[in-house]
């Protein structure tokens, strides 16, 4: 079975922003996607998954706003399959008192950052206090890392490389960076590589195959896969469509000589007891 590392719990549209809405239309065709938010839904679209961890998000610069409260609610209602995540927009004040009632309080797991959602880079020293805290109560941290459709949210602050530097004053941080990091998974997978407790999860990636296997062909090629961690990006895709794409990769390069990945590695990820390296398994 796999554990879901990235999954969302929001009610769409109350928690966006008419601006954000209109540029995801545009960002597909004139299209807006639906991203209601439903657990029967995500468990029909989840055969495969037997915990997942679910977070809200909140980046006030992109218009979206997910109040910590609905995200407990939503986990207390199965407690057996979920984790509940808190996020922060550290360029809102307050966000250490939100930071400690998330914890304290709501009893949430762990932390969700957006940096270029809300325009802060995660090395800023006035989130020093935010990294601390996460060493001392053994919070993981998962970020944002690739890219959006959102206008206003500055791709400067979305660079992986900007966790190495966090990962070097706080080395016992678990941090995982979202997506790969794409489309800069090299400086994701450079990243990964050098830091015991850095990882990457591989989320809303597979519906873009080529540029997934040539990403997974780098973690293999530097010997990495051991540093990714199962997620899916529930409701923009699921966790049985991810597992089938991943299965599938080497037959995009069937009858060639392009190089196959390792399909046990393949399902070593599809398997690896994420909690348990994240620190969530008590």
């Amino acid at each position: 079975m796999a554990i879901d590392i990235h999954s969302h719990a929001w009610e769409y549209p109350r928690h966006f922003s008419d601006d954000f809405r209109d540029q995801a239309r545009r960002a597909r065709a004139g299209v807006e996607v639906d991203l209601t938010v439903r657990y029967d839904d995500y468990r029909r679209g989840a055969a495969a998954a037997d915990k997942t961890v679910v977070f809200g998000g909140k980046a006030r610069l992109s218009g979206l706003w997910v109040d910590d409260r609905y995200v407990a609610d939503y986990v207390a209602a199965h407690p057996d399959r979920l984790l509940g995540f808190l996020s922060l927009d550290p360029t809102v004040p307050g966000w250490e008192e939100e930071l400690r009632f998330g914890h304290e309080e709501l009893r949430l797991r762990g932390i969700k950052l957006m940096p270029m959602y809300a325009g802060f880079r995660p090395d800023d020293a006035r989130l020093d206090p935010l990294w601390t805290y996460a060493t001392r109560h053994g919070l993981p941290v998962l970020l944002h890392t690739g890219t959006t459709f959102v206008a206003q949210a500055p791709l400067e602050c979305t660079l992986p490389r900007w966790l190495d530097e966090v990962a070097r004053r706080f080395p016992e941080v678990r941090i995982v960076m979202a997506h790969l990091g794409h489309p800069y998974e090299g400086e994701c997978i450079a990243t990964i590589r050098k830091h015991p407790h850095v990882y990457a999860d591989i989320s809303a990636l597979h519906y873009r195959p080529w540029q997934f296997f040539n990403s997974l062909m780098l973690v293999q090629e530097y010997g990495v896969w051991n540093k990714l961690l199962f997620g899916s990006d529930y409701p923009f895709t699921t966790v049985d469509a991810t597992i089938r794409d991943l299965r599938k990769m080497n037959d995009m390069v069937e009858g060639t000589r392009i190089p196959r990945l390792n399909p046990e590695r393949i399902e070593e990820l599809i398997a690896r007891e994420s909690l348990a390296l994240l620190g969530l398994t008590a």
